[in-house]
């Protein structure tokens, strides 16, 4: 076992009891999921496209609702996912739903190692790299599972966010943009609930664009594009303002709040 394993088993531990909060808040809305309402936000239609038809494999996909809003617009997805509890439920929703994605459980860097097929498209969004140690190793498994001309995808909360302490409701420049150091938090609640009586335990690290930039193009793939952008469709940090487009911005809007790239193997 690596060094980071003990974090990855503490992480997973939260993980699983976040599905058990996360699959009855308001935020994931599991009654109006399954009645037909995506969850999945403008940023990623637009990136996607027209999925009709492709294989899509979605890297550290919770308990699979945006997976299987995928798979409603046609098409074949596999979700991975650290949690087994979330992979269980996805597994329960999917046939709920009469959908055909499969669902994996592991650790998303060993993802290779339990998916062997390739696939069109891979996607990840919001709330994902800082869950790992070193994006090199995750870089090169994300081209192993792209067919030639396949893209990848990822829309993500911009770096400067993860900067910052907000546990006391307040923004204090806390952590190092590019800190190599592993962050430990303890809090009461969770983002999709904070009302919740769960006890959140997670470590996390922070990653710089030039870092994600880098992981990629060294695994051989080719950016097309990095954009960022002053608002987010999730309203996850505190003192954040709705706008009319309904996404949310911070109230001076200082800096970006998610980013999204593109790379595609050649």
């Amino acid at each position: 076992m690596n060094d980071n394993s003990k974090y990855f088993t503490a992480n997973k531990a939260t993980w699983n009891e976040k599905v058990k909060v996360h699959s009855k808040s308001d935020m994931y809305d599991m009654k109006a999921f399954k009645k037909g309402k995506t969850s999945l936000m403008p940023y990623e239609l637009n990136a996607l496209g027209d999925v009709n038809g492709k294989s899509l494999l979605h890297l550290q996909c919770h308990f699979g609702q945006d997976t299987l809003s995928w798979s409603r617009m046609g098409a074949k997805c596999v979700g991975v996912d650290l949690s087994d509890e979330g992979v269980k439920l996805a597994k329960e929703l999917n046939e709920e739903l009469n959908l055909d994605a499969k669902f994996v459980c592991c650790n998303v860097l060993d993802t290779s190692k339990h998916v062997k097929q390739t696939f069109d498209i891979v996607f990840t969004s919001y709330g994902v790299i800082g869950w790992l140690p070193d994006l090199k190793p995750w870089g090169k498994m994300i081209a192993e599972r792209l067919n030639p001309g396949g893209s990848f995808h990822i829309i993500e909360f911009h770096p400067i966010v993860w900067m910052f302490d907000y546990l006391d409701e307040k923004s204090e420049m806390r952590y190092g943009y590019m800190q190599e150091e592993v962050i430990y938090e303890e809090y009461q609640g969770t983002y999709a609930d904070t009302n919740s009586k769960m006890t959140t335990k997670e470590y996390g690290w922070n990653h710089g664009l030039s870092e994600v930039v880098n992981a990629l193009t060294e695994a051989g793939l080719q950016i097309d594009y990095l954009n960022e952008y002053d608002e987010a469709p999730y309203n996850v940090l505190p003192g954040l303002v709705k706008t009319q487009s309904g996404n949310y911005v911070t109230k001076h809007k200082l800096y970006p709040l998610i980013f999204e790239i593109k790379a595609t193997k050649l």
